[in-house]
């Protein structure tokens, strides 16, 4: 019975040994066993009789109570194998380091040692994970009975989190220090080892699909140069898993539904610092959907009218993720037609000689069970009304299970819960159910520090608080201070995702902002106010209308003096602008967006159109009516190895006002919009003579635009681990009309009738842990003279 060296730990598949230096042993040292094993053919008769039981040794723990754990009644027989039993009872107990039974005559002594109790619990060796992680996933605590048992799960606990965070090398040993009236301090040294990456990951099996393009699906990445700030390259055993899952996912939603992965296997490198991760894996043929049909026991729903309402046709890849959204578009039409507890059965016939998957959608009547109640529990801060916002099923409504999974995503989705789980038991009756919510709540504020450097503003700081749950009421309040040498931006922006508890977005955004430009020849002073509401028209679109209210002024700057020579710094357009002052702007006006992606039949392609128009002239000084159109098309083509995205854009601005339209009321196209040439580079432009004989150049904006850009982005062939893609694009456009410029100066604008101008180039796409960055190299075709070119420019990459 002796408890101390060598305790084996397992973690990550490896042993690692946590040697507690204890110094208690457990001895059975029966006075009787002498006797025993002198006369062994004796012991099964031999018994024995107490009057009286002595307990020795015991500070903490009641004679009475160690008495009680024997189970030995004065003045009765007992045999040596009860008294056997009553050491390890007493044992058993897990407070005593060693006990003693000695029989005395008439008299049972029992001798113990208690454990210590615990003085206080250190962490030594640990510097990847803090102390009061530690101290939340073990067992033992001060002020509570030492036990070795528990120390040694400790041990095996803090070992197990080192390896899931792939520190499979790691090494856990307590140990104990003993200190006066029975305490002892308990340590645990940790040798945290270093981390195992994944230097390679590889398939077996693919034939469809390239490693470069799986390798991007797997959450494990290959280690790379930013292993320092990117920690999926570690071996982790519970990722590997997931990962296995999300391959499933990937190829079944592709029409793969025989693939399987053999297996996973992790062949460590010769340092033993690095494993080759290689999967086995089965794709098989890839299915359509063959015929789509629906039939329908239920009277009150005509299997034809049900049919009607299908998005899925015969020859499109199958996809579990489009049968699952048919059956929720059956499912609402039931709703909206009356038609309550009516169940969607998908039923697939597998055609092997043609590929397809035959669908019928059977309709037939569920069993009647209703919402008896929705509890919930965890949420300390976030309020019940925010969280019951994401169901759209209330207490008494039909009992769907899809679309309780469907609420379950929706508040995982909020991002305030690092745990949260919806459950469904029965109710009061069979006929009633009762949904659990139980949430673990986590910090949903940030802070932001930032700093950023621009060809044309400079260096400047960046400062942004941001709460996601403000009082817990699901509300977003973010405060941002950005400045710059050449501009500064005060901004406060709230949003309410569910105005008056429908479901209605609500932002607001009110701030101040100044520049001093330098691709423009005057400064400028803005304060602004746009409210704006946001619904969904339909399951692909949105509308969001707005008001907008602000003020702004061009401000003039300092004349220069150049060879005894002093002239303004603008020409005689902007002055003329400059001169109207401060102007104040009352406009409403709306986006329609429409996203083919969110119910698209095709994940490989889809589009985005977005449609606005803005009308000023609800009071303040200007009048207007600007409209605007956005329309972007994607495909992944070669196994979704190479991207092609067309986008078009173009804008148009009538001014309706008494004052003409100023430089800042006009459109400007910047390298986002069009590349191969500086923010403001094309467009037309005042060029008068100045004072010392040369001529302005002064960029006056466009009442119209049209830019076309078409973009393909491939692989480089570079390590995949690099996250360094390469791009080709072409981008044509033109920004033109004037009509409202001063007329005393119209005769030195030029580019009032524009022309279309055309731009090539190359670009690389890095990945990094910091965002998405794209390096633009470009090169005007066709250009004006007046144009001012930019060759090389640096963005973040605009997502699709």
């Amino acid at each position: 019975m002796f408890w101390g060296k060598n305790a084996g730990i397992s973690c990550g598949g490896r042993s690692k040994r946590a040697n507690i230096l204890y110094r208690g042993v457990s001895i059975s040292a029966l006075t009787l066993a002498l006797g025993l094993a002198l006369a062994p053919h004796q012991a099964e008769a031999q018994s024995y009789r107490f009057g009286n039981v002595k307990v020795e040794g015991n500070q903490r723990i009641q004679s009475s109570t160690i008495v009680a754990y024997t189970g030995i009644k004065r003045g009765t027989a007992v045999s040596a194998g009860q008294l056997n039993d009553a050491y390890q009872a007493i044992l058993a107990s897990g407070v005593f380091e060693s006990v003693e039974l000695v029989p005395r005559g008439g008299t049972l002594v029992i001798k113990v040692t208690e454990f210590p109790t615990i003085n206080r619990i250190n962490f030594e060796g640990n510097r990847r994970i803090k102390d009061d992680v530690l101290e939340g996933i073990i067992e033992s605590s001060p002020r509570r009975v030492f036990n070795p048992e528990v120390a040694e799960r400790d041990a095996a606990a803090i070992a197990e989190l080192y390896g899931v965070r792939g520190r499979l090398a790691s090494s856990v040993t307590p140990r104990i220090i003993r200190r006066s009236d029975n305490r002892v301090d308990l340590v645990f040294e940790i040798g945290e080892g270093d981390t195992i990456e994944v230097e390679r990951v590889s398939f077996l099996g693919n034939q469809v699909y390239s490693d470069r393009r799986l390798r991007r699906v797997l959450e494990t990445k290959q280690a790379g140069l930013l292993r320092t700030f990117i920690n999926k390259d570690t071996l982790v055993e519970d990722r590997i898993e997931f990962d296995k899952q999300v391959l499933r996912d990937f190829y079944l939603s592709r029409g793969y539904v025989d693939f399987r992965v053999n297996s996973s296997n992790a062949e460590v490198t010769r340092e033993r610092d690095a494993v080759f991760l290689v999967l086995d894996v089965t794709e098989g043929q890839q299915f359509r959907f063959g015929e789509i049909s629906v039939t329908s026991s239920v009277s009150a729903a005509d299997a034809e009218e049900f049919f009607a309402a299908l998005k899925i046709k015969p020859g499109v890849v199958y996809s579990p993720s489009l049968v699952e959204s048919s059956i929720e578009r059956l499912e609402t039409l039931a709703i909206q037609k009356g038609v309550d507890f009516l169940r969607v059965e998908p039923r697939v016939t597998r055609n092997d000689r043609d590929l397809t998957l035959d669908l019928e959608f059977v309709l037939s009547k569920g069993p009647r069970v209703f919402v008896e109640r929705i509890d919930i529990e965890g949420n300390t801060t976030t309020l019940d009304r925010v969280i019951r916002q994401k169901f759209r099923t209330v207490e008494g409504d039909p009992f769907n299970p899809r679309e309780i999974r469907r609420t379950a995503e929706r508040i995982r989705a909020l991002g305030f819960f690092a745990e949260a789980d919806v459950d469904v038991r029965e109710g009061s009756s069979p006929e009633h159910v009762v949904i659990d919510v139980d949430v673990e709540e986590q910090p949903t504020g940030s802070l932001n520090l930032g700093g950023s450097y621009s060809v044309n503003d400079g260096f400047g700081i960046a400062v942004g608080v941001t709460e996601n749950n403000f009082l817990g009421r699901g509300q977003r309040l973010a405060f941002s201070i950005s400045t710059a040498s050449d501009s500064e931006e005060y901004r406060l922006g709230f949003s309410e995702p569910h105005l008056l508890g429908r479901d209605i977005r609500f932002d607001l955004d009110l701030g101040l902002s100044e520049t001093d430009s330098s691709f423009s020849q005057y400064d400028t002073s803005r304060i602004f106010f746009q409210p704006a509401v946001t619904f969904n028209t339909s399951e692909n679109s949105s509308l969001t209308l707005r008001y907008g209210w602000e003020t702004d002024e061009m401000i003039r700057r300092a004349d220069v003096t150049s060879g005894g020579v002093t002239y303004p710094v603008a020409g005689p357009v902007i002055r003329s602008e400059i001169a109207q002052g401060e102007e104040s702007t009352s406009k409403i006006g709306f986006t329609y967006t429409f996203d083919s992606r969110l119910t698209g039949l095709d994940p490989n392609a889809g589009f985005l159109v977005e449609l606005g128009a803005d009308y000023a002239g609800i009071g303040g000084d200007n009048e207007y009516l600007r409209t605007t159109s956005k329309i972007v098309a994607q495909k992944r083509i070669w196994n979704e190895e190479v991207t092609l995205r067309a986008t078009f854009e173009a804008g148009a601005l009538h001014w309706m006002g008494n004052d003409t339209s100023r430089s800042i009321d006009r459109f400007v196209l910047s390298p986002a919009i069009m590349r191969g040439f500086e923010p403001g580079g094309i467009g037309p432009r005042d060029q008068a003579p100045r004072a010392d004989g040369a001529n302005y150049n002064d960029f006056l904006g466009g009442n119209f635009y049209a830019v076309a850009r078409f973009d393909a982005e491939f692989p480089l062939g570079l390590p995949e681990e690099l996250g360094v893609r390469g791009g080709l694009f072409y981008d044509v456009g033109n920004l033109w009309g004037l009509q409202d410029s001063d007329a005393s100066a119209s005769g030195s604008v030029v580019g009032r009738n524009g022309s279309f101008r055309h731009a090539v180039g190359f670009s690389v796409l890095w990945t990094t842990g910091f965002g998405p960055l794209r390096f633009n190299f470009s090169r005007a075709l066709k250009k004006e003279d007046f144009d001012q070119e930019q060759n090389f420019d640096l963005t973040l990459q605009a997502r699709f």
